[in-house]
């Protein structure tokens, strides 16, 4: 899921963990969220795979095709595992491209040892307890699967504002058309739109210094390789369903967990 605007917004807030070392080479960060009260919201993408557990069920979330329309449930705490972006084929055991939900039951995917994890999960009383149930699931799977490094590496190249992906393939000694395969496989959608959701990822990162002051959208845009902010804000409208200066007038006013609805 989508990392959040603001990390406090009334009665809920959201904190980042270092994962374990078993899991940290596939696993970004693990969160909490602190929800306070069921609303719904808008989760914009950034490439990754979480694995959510919402006190309801444990679920693989994917938000790299689009804005997610998610209703978050009224509980005390939520948590989750962010897996690295390059990872989630191999991970979840699937072609990224096969997942035609944004969110889909992990027990649909892992069965068995997914249900006993979520009998695990049920019995825990605190976030902290959670993740790591979570993490030893995640350090379990890591035993029966082969990570595709090459993907791995093109999703972290694809982060540069220059980045191309004719350089990135030559870089990696595979065609385009072969990165294409492993990108599709690992993340979802192909190296060109990857670097898109990436470039916006930043973006949302820099969207506290605009509502501080400290930068405009112009400068945002140049230093992100956007060629102006016009293209900025068309990027920006077609990934999140809205413009960036909405953004910022919801990071300066409203924003929770990246944008309620």
């Amino acid at each position: 899921m989508g990392v959040p605007l603001r990390r406090r917004s009334g009665r809920s807030s959201y904190r980042e963990n270092t994962p374990v070392a078993m899991v940290a080479g596939v696993v970004e960060s693990a969160w909490t969220g602190r929800v306070g009260r069921g609303r719904p919201l808008r989760v914009f993408p950034d490439g990754c795979v979480d694995l959510v557990w919402d006190r309801r069920g444990l679920t693989a979330v994917t938000t790299v095709r689009g804005v997610l329309r998610h209703e978050l449930p009224s509980v005390d705490w939520t948590v989750g595992l962010r897996l690295r972006c390059g990872v989630g084929g191999a991970v979840l055991g699937l072609p990224m491209t096969d997942l035609t939900a944004s969110a889909t039951p992990l027990r649909e995917l892992w069965a068995a040892k997914a249900r006993r994890a979520e009998s695990r999960l049920a019995e825990c009383a605190t976030p902290a307890e959670a993740r790591s149930v979570l993490e030893a699931l995640v350090a379990d799977r890591l035993q029966d699967v082969e990570l595709d490094r090459l993907s791995i590496e093109a999703a972290r190249a694809l982060r540069s504002p220059g980045a191309r992906a004719d350089r990135v393939a030559a870089a990696l000694g595979v065609s385009e058309r072969g990165l294409r395969r492993h990108v599709r496989h690992e993340v979802g959608v192909g190296p060109k739109e990857l670097q898109r959701v990436l470039r916006f990822r930043r973006f949302l990162e820099r969207v506290e210094a605009v509502a501080r002051d400290h930068s405009s959208l112009a400068d945002v845009a140049a230093d992100l390789g956007y060629a102006d902010q016009s293209h900025l804000g068309r990027e920006c409208r077609r990934l999140s369903d809205t413009s960036p200066g909405a953004l910022v007038r919801s990071w300066v006013g409203l924003a929770g967990r990246n944008v309620p609805d």
